[in-house]
């Protein structure tokens, strides 16, 4: 049985992780270096990094944060913010990111992802996907969740992973820090049509959202969060034993 993973997220701005609500509301949580080691000693399977005004003021992501949060930890790193071309890619990982992940980058040029794939190889390549119900249907967002593309979210994953995407992040705006549980219907859509690996974000709001998450989607490999680690609210070996204890299988030291 594969140990499913738990991943919180650290969203930057202003090189200060930050946290809001359906995807606006943003309030100051604390210095990503700091945090980064924290959830690393707390048994952390994973780390994701976004630079989250990156794509939408046009600008390379902070490389020094990056480099700080990357030297400080030992566990996987995935990196996304102003991913637009193979040069992006390359700075993030000589920063110290083992996965790069992009998101408006490739819906303004699709073929990124297959170029970053052949180039890197797709265990490399992250497709992160901020979605929203739409009129009754799940439409990709662009720019932080701030541009409604019209693009269906399914077939831009069945795109993005036909392209060579080795794995998705799966975000939905509906849920974002509403601390209710995940969108189970979203990311049950997504898995009957992704053959890769999906992370699912948004909507954690206590460990028992993770056991709901783990049972009812067996195609999601992983659980991303952010408030909830962030605030103290959930402590990650906690939620850790209790996934064991509910028959989840997960990594625990």
């Amino acid at each position: 049985m594969i140990a499913r993973r738990i991943v919180p997220c650290l969203d930057v701005r202003d090189g200060r992780v930050v946290k809001g609500v359906n995807f606006s509301g943003l309030c100051d949580v604390s210095d990503p270096v700091e945090l980064a080691r924290r959830y690393a000693q707390g048994g952390a399977d994973e780390l994701v990094f976004y630079d989250i005004t990156a794509s939408v003021e046009g600008r390379a992501l902070f490389t020094d944060i990056l480099r700080g949060v990357a030297s400080t930890i030992f566990i996987p790193l995935t990196v996304g913010g102003g991913i637009r071309e193979l040069a992006d890619f390359e700075r993030a990982l000589t920063c110290g990111a083992d996965k790069v992940s992009v998101n408006s980058g490739a819906i303004e040029r699709p073929a990124l992802i297959g170029e970053a794939a052949r180039r890197y190889g797709s265990q490399c390549v992250v497709l992160s996907v901020d979605a929203k119900r739409v009129d009754g249907r799940y439409c990709v967002f662009a720019k932080g969740g701030r541009v409604d593309t019209g693009i269906d979210l399914l077939e831009w994953v069945r795109r993005g992973v036909g392209d060579g995407a080795g794995e998705l992040v799966v975000n939905s705006i509906d849920t974002d820090g509403v601390k209710r549980g995940f969108d189970l219907p979203m990311l049950r859509a997504v898995c009957e049509v992704s053959p890769v690996p999906v992370i699912a974000s948004g909507g954690a709001g206590c460990a028992q959202d993770f056991v709901e998450l783990f049972r009812a989607l067996p195609g999601v490999t992983a659980g991303l969060a952010a408030s909830i680690f962030h605030y103290g609210e959930v402590e990650i070996a906690q939620l850790k034993q209790t996934l064991a204890d509910s028959g989840v299988s997960v990594r625990i030291v």
